[in-house]
């Protein structure tokens, strides 16, 4: 017997779409689902200023599938270097939605992020002035610091002093992966937010790493103990309209996942809503779906919500995904959640 679920088109509020091939390969996979995505800048070279976002729109638009309907919502990369009126410039024109600040080395392509946090005080500031969110990699990257322990230390070192300096920047704590995480968002105001990724709702590190590496199922930030999945679980599943899906879905070549020092990133872009409908109809949450992928971010972002509908579907025999997607001549691996899942997007 089948059952089904219509809910406003979602988005994806934290996305990777890369560029060249690889663009065009998993561009569709998610504009199949979302209506509008974040889309992250740490290309090589990154996108630093409005003329380099405005270019990337370019590119990501020239490569969707004709008859299809998608939004990227531009960022900027935050650097020591960035010019606060070329920010503001491309924000006012509509342009840029957030600029993202990762920590200098945190994750793939992050060299060009900040070191010296005083050193972009003044951009931060005219952030707070015209109302433009700051989205943050929430982890130090010090080599004394255990790398599960990374994003706590992040908050108490970087998030709480940037906040407590700069009033009234609105700030999303990306793919947040900790019970600290969740307990910050709950303990300050609504000008804070967190996207919650659909692997961290799912698995623990001993999904990872018991029995053997599972390389599609390494990220970054890294996957957490029980406990702190249980507390994501919780906060997704709670409707407060603080928490929102930012898939981080993130592609990589095949080869440079199942690798000796392999890429960080799941590629969840074919199959995150469904994953998303079994995880929070397990929860006894499914009225609380829609909130999650459809309302919550567009109230963050002040932006409508999707005027039109998608519509999941629960059958008695398990959805098959893709194993994997080609890309130019190479090929992308589609996350395995490791469990069959039945519901699907029809």
């Amino acid at each position: 017997m089948s059952q089904s679920l219509t809910i406003s088109r979602p988005d994806d509020w934290h996305l990777h779409l890369r560029d060249g091939a690889m663009l065009k390969a998993v561009l569709p996979e998610t504009a199949r689902h979302f209506g509008r995505a974040i889309i992250m800048p740490n290309l090589v070279p990154p996108v630093v200023t409005g003329s380099d976002a405005a270019a990337y729109r370019d590119r990501i638009m020239a490569a969707l599938p004709d008859g299809m309907g998608f939004e990227p919502l531009m960022t900027l990369y935050l650097t020591e270097d960035t010019d606060a009126d070329d920010l503001a410039a491309a924000h006012a024109s509509g342009l840029i939605k957030a600029v993202k600040l990762y920590p200098a080395g945190a994750t793939t392509n992050s060299a060009s992020g900040v070191a010296n946090f005083d050193k972009v005080r003044g951009v931060l500031e005219k952030m707070a002035e015209i109302g433009l969110p700051l989205c943050v990699h929430g982890e130090v990257t010090d080599s004394d610091i255990d790398i599960f322990d990374r994003e706590a230390v992040f908050i108490d070192r970087v998030l709480d002093p940037i906040r407590k300096a700069t009033p009234g920047l609105r700030v999303v704590m990306e793919h947040i992966t900790t019970k600290n995480g969740v307990d910050y968002v709950l303990a300050n105001a609504f000008d804070l937010g967190a996207t919650i990724t659909v692997q961290h709702l799912i698995l623990d590190r001993n999904d990872m790493l018991v029995g053997g590496m599972r390389p599609h199922y390494y990220c970054l930030p890294i996957l957490k103990r029980a406990e702190h999945r249980e507390a994501l679980l919780s906060a997704a599943t709670s409707g407060d309209a603080r928490f929102f899906l930012g898939t981080d879905s993130a592609p990589h070549p095949t080869h440079a996942k199942e690798a000796e020092c392999c890429s960080a990133g799941c590629f969840t872009a074919p199959n995150a809503l469904s994953i998303l409908a079994q995880t929070f109809e397990k929860a006894g949450a499914l009225d609380k779906l829609e909130g999650f992928t459809s309302h919550h971010g567009p109230a963050f972002y002040g932006l409508p919500v999707n005027s039109d509908t998608l519509t999941l579907t629960k059958s008695d025999s398990a959805t098959q995904f893709p194993a994997r997607i080609d890309a130019g001549d190479d090929t992308v691996t589609v996350f395995d959640p490791g469990f069959p899942v039945y519901w699907d997007v029809t």
